[in-house]
C-alpha cells in the first residue's frame, strides 16, 4: 500500500513588524557622554523629542513608557558615579535617557522554522469536529538569536488550519529567579560539567545548605571567593556554578496578552545564544492531569544544555536543566509513563537514535539504549526524531529526520511496540517527505524538519519547516501510514 502525502497550501510565515524592545548595551563612558548630551537639551527640545519617540514607537510596543523606565533604571548606577541624583531628574529626562538605551529587535527577521503542535488548553467556541491547537516555532532574528514563539489556530474536519489573528505587541515575561534548588541534584549536574578538586568540593559542600534559592547561591559563591584563595580552576568552577544556577527559572505573562504575543526569549546565561528546537508534548499523568512539556536545547555560544520547559496554561512557564545521560540534542518525551517510568527519545554521538527511561523528568541516570542507526542511503549521515511519539492502536508512531548525500534532510517514520518501545516493529524504507523544488532554497538549503505532530480525524498533521526559513504542513492518512510501516518491517 502506498502513502499519500498531502502538502497543504497554507504557510506559516514570519512577520517583520513583530519587534521586541530590548536593552541597547553601551559602555560606561558612552553612557556618560550620551546622558550629558540629553541633559544639555533645552526643556522645549526634550519635550518635542519625547513626543516624537512616543508618536513613532508607542503603537509598536505594549506600555512603551514602562520599557523606557526599565532601561533608564539600568543606567542609574552610572548616573550615581557621575554625581547625578536620578530622583532629581524630571519624568521627561528619565524617559529620554531610557530611549537611548533601548533598541527594537525583530524576532523573526532571519528565519521562522522547526514547528511543533499540541492541543490548546482552551477548546471553547469551536465546532465538534474542530480542535483548537497551539503551534510553536523557532524564531531567529539578528545575530542568529533563537527564541520560541506561538500561534493559535483551529483545525477543521477537512484538516485545514485557520490561524488566529497574530498579535504584534510582543510581551516580555516577568523573570522569576526564586527557584529552590536541592543541593544533591545541583551538585550531580555540576560534577557532570566540571570535576572539581577535592578541597574546593569540600568547601562548597560545607557552605551550601541542603536547599537554597538563587540569591542565597550568589551569596555562597561570593563568600567562598572572599574567604579562600581559589585556584584558576576553582574560579572557573565558581562561574560554572552561577551559569548552571541561572538555567533554572520561571517566567509568566500578563493574562491580557494573546499567546502569539508571548515570546520566550533567552534569559539565562546557559541560553544567551539561543533557545533551539522546542519539542512540545501534551503529557497525561497516571491520574489524568495534563501538563505541556517541551524539551529544548540551550546554547551559550560554546556549550549546549538540554532543558525541560513545563506549562499548564501557556501563561506561566518553568525551565530547568535535564541531568544525566541525555546530553545531546533532540530529546523527545513520550506523552505518558510506560510501566511506571518516563520515557524519552534522544540522539547521542551525532548520528544514532536512542531511548531512555527515568523515574523523574529531570534526572536520567540509566544507560540509554540504541534504538535505530543509519540503514538506508538517505540516512547514512544521521537519523533522529522529529518530536514526541504519538500513541496509536498499532504502536508508538515516531516521525524521524534523516540526513543523506549533499546534506539533504528528509522526513521518515518508525513504529515502536506499545508495551516495550525499545522494540522497533516498523520502519519506512523510503522517506515520507523530502524537499520539493520550491522548498529546497533558503537559509539552509535542502532541509525539512519538524519538532512535533498531532493526530486529527484519523490523519497525521505534520507541520514542518523547509530550508530553515519558513514553515507549512502536510497531512497523511493514519491507516495508510501504519499499514505501510508494518508491511515494510
Amino acid at each position: 500500500m502506498g502513502i499519500t502525502v498531502n502538502r497543504k497550501n497554507i504557510f506559516f510565515k514570519p512577520k517583520m513588524d513583530r519587534v521586541l524592545a530590548r536593552r541597547f548595551n553601551l559602555g560606561p563612558d558612552r553612557i556618560k557622554t550620551i546622558v550629558g548630551r540629553v541633559l544639555g537639551l533645552s526643556e522645549e527640545d526634550k519635550s518635542a523629542l519625547l513626543s516624537q519617540i512616543l508618536r513613532n514607537y508607542a503603537r509598536r510596543h505594549r506600555s512603551l513608557l514602562n520599557v523606557l523606565e526599565r532601561n533608564f533604571k539600568l543606567v542609574v548606577p552610572v548616573l550615581k558615579n557621575l554625581g547625578i541624583n536620578n530622583e532629581e531628574l524630571s519624568n521627561v529626562d528619565r524617559m529620554l535617557i531610557g530611549s537611548y538605551f533601548t533598541m527594537e529587535y525583530s524576532i523573526e527577521a532571519a528565519a521562522y522554522f522547526n514547528p511543533s503542535i499540541v492541543l490548546s488548553p482552551d477548546q471553547s467556541q469551536i465546532q465538534e469536529t474542530e480542535r483548537r491547537v497551539l503551534l510553536s516555532f523557532r524564531a531567529v532574528g539578528e545575530g542568529h538569536l533563537s527564541s520560541i514563539v506561538f500561534r493559535s489556530a483551529v483545525i477543521d474536519k477537512n484538516l485545514d488550519i485557520r490561524m488566529d489573528e497574530v498579535g504584534v505587541l510582543l510581551e516580555k515575561p516577568k523573570h522569576i529567579k526564586n527557584y529552590r534548588y536541592k543541593k544533591v541534584d545541583f551538585f550531580e549536574k555540576l560534577v557532570q560539567l566540571h570535576q572539581p578538586e577535592d578541597e574546593i568540593y569540600r568547601l562548597i559542600d560545607e557552605k551550601f545548605t541542603e536547599t537554597f534559592i538563587y540569591d542565597e547561591l550568589v551569596l555562597f559563591v561570593k563568600q567562598l571567593k572572599t574567604e579562600n584563595e581559589l585556584s584558576h580552576d576553582s574560579q572557573v568552577l565558581m562561574q560554572q556554578i552561577l551559569w548552571l544556577a541561572s538555567s533554572h527559572y520561571e517566567i509568566s505573562y500578563s493574562l491580557d496578552t494573546s499567546v502569539s504575543e508571548r515570546v520566550i526569549f533567552p534569559i539565562s546565561d546557559t541560553e544567551k545564544n539561543g533557545i533551539e528546537d522546542a519539542r512540545f508534548v501534551r503529557f497525561i499523568s497516571d491520574k489524568g492531569a495534563v501538563t505541556n512539556y517541551a524539551t529544548y536545547t540551550a546554547y551559550d555560544g560554546r556549550s549546549i544544555l538540554p532543558k525541560l520547559l513545563s506549562t499548564k496554561d501557556f501563561v506561566t512557564f518553568k525551565m530547568q536543566p535535564i541531568n544525566g545521560k541525555i546530553v545531546g540534542k533532540g530529546g523527545a518525551l513520550f506523552p505518558r509513563k510506560i510501566k511506571g517510568k518516563y520515557a524519552m527519545l534522544c540522539r547521542e554521538g551525532g548520528e544514532n537514535s536512542y531511548i531512555a527511561f527515568s523515574d523523574t523528568l529531570t534526572n536520567w541516570q540509566q544507560e540509554i539504549e540504541l534504538l535505530v542507526e543509519p540503514e538506508y542511503p538517505w540516512e547514512f549521515i544521521q537519523v533522529g526524531n522529529c518530536g514526541s511519539p504519538l500513541e496509536t492502536p498499532k504502536g508508538w508512531l515516531v516521525i524521524t529526520h534523516s540526513v543523506g548525500p549533499m546534506r539533504e534532510y528528509s522526513i521518515g517514520a518508525l513504529l515502536l511496540d506499545l508495551e516495550d518501545p525499545r522494540k522497533v516493529i516498523g520502519k519506512l524504507k523510503k522517506p515520507l517527505l523530502f524537499a520539493s523544488e520550491e522548498e529546497r532554497n533558503g537559509y539552509v538549503p535542502n532541509v525539512l524538519y519538524s519538532c512535533g505532530q498531532i493526530i486529527h480525524n484519523n490523519h497525521l498533521i505534520l507541520p514542518y519547516a523547509y530550508s530553515d526559513q519558513e514553515s507549512t504542513y502536510a497531512t497523511i492518512c493514519l491507516d495508510e501510514l501504519l499499514s505501510t510501516l508494518l508491511e515494510d518491517s
